[in-house]
């Protein structure tokens, strides 16, 4: 049975700081406070700055570097690798906006997240399929997405009873704690952590911390490090510059929750 979608304690304030400051520490944000500089102070070294940066963040053998360097801290498994345990959890980030009932569901980059969870259950790895409630705050929305992905595991086979859904989180640290409140209340030995590759270490770190047990099971691999490079990887992409600034956001994430204490 889902659990009822209350906040967690994060304080609003916290989470606008998680989320926004990166903005002003990544590739692109840094480079815009160069040439705002460049244009205040009638210097040049800031535009040449700025560009190089731009440059260096944007071509995709530096983006494939970076997301393979942090996808493959930790180790790719198959289900049939895992032994049974209490509950799969699987992360929130892989649903969009709602549709209406009937309608294809709207997954997003991250769909990897849902299959992986789902298949991991069927193949009798965990006895429970968890959801987290995942919501910003400032978006409103009728649901946390937890209940959406209840939805799609339902259509799928799965029994609603086997289903269950975090309390409403805001982010990775209000997840691994909504997930640690759940081991205590039910007495799980261990859960499998199923999210993103590149997501991993610092969805890792936090779980750790908050004293649950875990599997790790990433998923959602974006570099294949067999593919030779060539000439369009020197050449700048948005794509490539995404990249950088996702891993970048993840090194910042980790050390916002060092420097905060989360």
């Amino acid at each position: 049975m889902a659990c009822q979608a209350k906040q967690l304690p994060t304080k609003t304030p916290v989470l606008i700081l998680n989320k926004l400051l990166p903005i002003f520490v990544l590739p692109l944000g840094l480079a815009l406070i160069l040439l705002a500089y460049a244009l205040a102070s009638k210097k040049r070294w800031p535009i040449v700055v700025a560009i190089t940066m731009l440059y260096v963040a944007s071509v995709p053998v530096t983006g494939s570097w970076l997301v393979h360097w942090l996808e493959t801290r930790y180790a790719m498994l198959a289900p049939s690798d895992l032994n049974e345990s209490d509950a799969v959890v699987v992360l929130s980030g892989f649903v969009g906006p709602p549709v209406a009932a009937g309608y294809v569901p709207n997954l997003l980059d991250a769909s990897e997240r849902l299959e992986a969870g789902i298949t991991i259950w069927q193949q009798k790895k965990a006895k429970l399929l968890v959801f987290t409630g995942g919501q910003l705050p400032w978006i409103k929305q009728s649901e946390v997405e937890g209940e959406q992905a209840k939805r799609i595991a339902v259509a799928r086979g799965i029994p609603e009873d086997r289903i269950v859904v975090t309390q409403k989180v805001g982010n990775t640290a209000d997840e691994s704690q909504a997930i640690a409140q759940l081991v205590r209340e039910r007495k799980w030995n261990g859960i499998i952590l199923v999210t993103t590759g590149w997501h991993m270490p610092r969805a890792a770190r936090l779980f750790r911390k908050a004293g649950v047990n875990f599997v790790p099971f990433p998923v959602d691999y974006r570099v294949d490090p067999n593919v030779p490079l060539t000439l369009l990887d020197f050449l700048p992409c948005a794509s490539a510059l995404s990249e950088t600034e996702c891993v970048f956001h993840e090194l910042y994430g980790l050390a916002f929750y060092a420097v905060t204490g989360r």
